[in-house]
């Protein structure tokens, strides 16, 4: 999309503000759609989900609450009420850090991984079907290129 004449480089025409608003509508119904999906079937809500599965990818089921709220993009106070919450039950245990008095460990239960295995092929399915599916593979490659560009240039 080109600039006119009038307009600045800081100037967004309003073609290019609605392809950032589709963006942001479609990740938005996405993802209350996912959320849909787990609480309906697991009474698993997708950030639960997303902590129970960001500590199964990690070396000993476990990650350091900094790091946690980092990957699920929560606060850390919003991370802790969570954590409390899958504390509470059961799938979700916290753990002193040896070498820093004032660290966390946030460790998933074994209770956990079995909820987590349960809810997967639900979330999994939700991707497939409201996402994947919608494109094709040269569509799905071109999607990867312009995310990972927007990752890059975020990270600047």
């Amino acid at each position: 999309m080109t600039l006119t004449a009038g307009e600045s480089r800081d100037a967004i025409g309003s073609e290019e503000l609605e392809v950032w608003r589709m963006l942001q509508r479609a990740q938005v119904r996405i993802t209350r759609l996912l959320e849909a999906d787990l609480m309906v079937a697991h009474d698993l809500a997708l950030a639960s989900y997303d902590v129970l599965n960001q500590l199964a990818e990690s070396p000993g089921r476990r990650l350091r609450m900094n790091d946690l709220a980092e990957r699920v993009l929560l606060s850390r106070s919003g991370l802790t009420r969570l954590i409390d919450r899958l504390q509470r039950d059961g799938l979700v245990e916290r753990e002193a850090c040896a070498s820093d008095a004032r660290g966390l460990f946030a460790v998933l239960t074994d209770a956990g991984a079995d909820r987590l295995a349960e809810a997967a092929p639900t979330y999994l399915r939700g991707i497939r079907s409201r996402f994947l599916d919608v494109f094709d593979e040269d569509e799905l490659r071109q999607c990867a290129a312009m995310l990972n560009k927007l990752f890059s240039e975020a990270a600047g």
